[in-house]
């Protein structure tokens, strides 16, 4: 007959990373893009665009300015 195979231990918990989420650089490119995305819908929204074209028009302007914040901030 086989013998009963021993069971394998438990994993040991692991231990809690000191690595931050986001690096300080990804954060401060995030934060100029939501500046820069919330002045540009600002601006827009004063111009006499209606709320959701000024939105939109934020909201592309964030998205658009972060690969050029990456590089400028690099």
């Amino acid at each position: 007959m086989s013998q009963p195979s021993t069971p394998t231990p438990p994993r040991p918990p692991q231990t809690l990373r000191s690595d931050p989420f986001i690096t300080q650089h990804t954060a401060i490119i995030l934060v100029t893009a939501v500046v820069i995305g919330q002045a540009v819908g600002n601006l827009a929204y004063l111009s006499g665009t209606p709320a959701a074209g000024a939105a939109l028009a934020g909201l592309l302007s964030a998205g658009s300015s972060v690969p050029v914040l990456r590089a400028l901030i690099g």
